[in-house]
């Protein structure tokens, strides 16, 4: 038998700042003073009565009218490629932090590497009136976001700083940190380096990709040679096998994420092929995994919670109308022992 609820019992009450404030025996100003951490300071002891008020009637504030009231939702949104990826997981989980800090809450949507679910999480965030959206894009040259722009919600792309753009971008020093990279991996005596790329969407070359060609046409190298797979392990994996197949395999290899290497790993280590006596790799990313493969990886290491805050303050430290700028943090190189280097330290 099912039980079926009582329609004709009476519904609860709604408590109202009002009751809080009797309960309480304060003004409703101090009540709102407390829910909203300001703007006036209350002193500790009727801090104290009000948040027992609060707790004793069950109270919860109404954001949404809060929201019309004040002109903000205090929610952000954020949408990454790949959630399930160690370095967008870890960006996100940076920049929630952040905002929250800031008295904001995050929505997050991942777009599954698909440029119409990515489309459909900004539709959405427009809807539900954001106050402003992170955008790591599967386009690698501007993302369309006039939907958002059009209803004045700031956009600050991330992972994303190569062009001039007419809003906010903030990423990696991709093109230079990969060279330095390259750099590295030739000065162990590597003549021969080839390039793991991610796949990207747009038709613009990425530029860990740019960086490897600059690094190699600096120094006089032949050109290399490009495995391109899918920004993930069984990408990395895949490219690992086709690099096994290469008739004079090259000795030294840059892969544009850690991820990526990840797999790649796998593959020389069921084929038997030492790293990095048979083959060096440099990896681009700076993960926490990185550090925990065999061997290490070197990698070329984002500062995540710098460009984090920095994102955060774009959005919310900053007018509407304030001129878009676009800010590229330097990466830092760790060196261990998938390049040649024999200890671990940071150069």
């Amino acid at each position: 038998m099912v039980l079926m609820p009582d329609l004709s019992a009476s519904p609860r009450p709604v408590v109202t700042r009002k009751d809080v404030a009797r309960l309480a025996g304060v003004s409703t100003a101090v009540v709102s003073y407390v829910v909203n951490g300001g703007p006036k300071n209350v002193s500790p002891a009727t801090e104290e009565k009000v948040r027992q008020a609060i707790a004793a009637l069950g109270y919860r504030p109404n954001i949404a009218a809060r929201a019309l009231k004040v002109g903000s939702s205090q929610i952000l949104g954020m949408v990454v490629p790949k959630i399930s990826s160690p370095f967008f997981a870890g960006l996100a989980k940076a920049v929630e932090q952040a905002a929250e800090e800031r008295g904001f809450a995050m929505l997050l949507g991942d777009s599954r590497d698909s440029l119409a679910v990515e489309s459909r999480h900004l539709r959405n965030f427009v809807d539900r009136q954001v106050d402003g959206v992170f955008l790591c894009s599967v386009v690698n040259h501007r993302p369309d976001v006039s939907e958002l722009d059009g209803r004045g919600i700031k956009t600050v792309l991330l992972n994303f700083s190569e062009y001039p753009l007419p809003f906010d971008a903030i990423g990696p020093e991709f093109v230079g940190s990969s060279r330095q990279a390259v750099e590295h991996l030739a000065g162990h005596g590597h003549r021969d380096i080839a390039l793991v790329q991610g796949l990207v969407t747009g038709n613009t070359l990425d530029g860990r990709e740019q960086g490897w060609r600059d690094a190699l046409e600096g120094l006089g190298l032949p050109e290399g040679r490009v495995i391109r797979c899918p920004f993930d392990r069984a990408g990395g994996y895949e490219a690992g096998r086709r690099f096994l197949a290469l008739p004079q395999r090259p000795t030294a290899v840059f892969i544009t994420s850690d991820e990526q290497a990840v797999g790649f790993l796998r593959a020389m280590h069921e084929a038997g092929v030492r790293v990095p006596e048979d083959v060096a790799v440099f990896s681009f990313d700076g993960s926490e995994e990185a550090e925990f493969t065999w061997p290490p990886l070197s990698t070329v290491r984002q500062p995540v919670q710098e460009m984090a805050e920095a994102a955060v303050r774009a959005i919310i430290g900053s007018g509407r109308d304030d001129p878009a700028r676009i800010q590229v943090f330097p990466c830092e190189l760790v060196l261990r022992r998938s390049c040649g280097c024999g200890t671990t330290h940071s150069g």
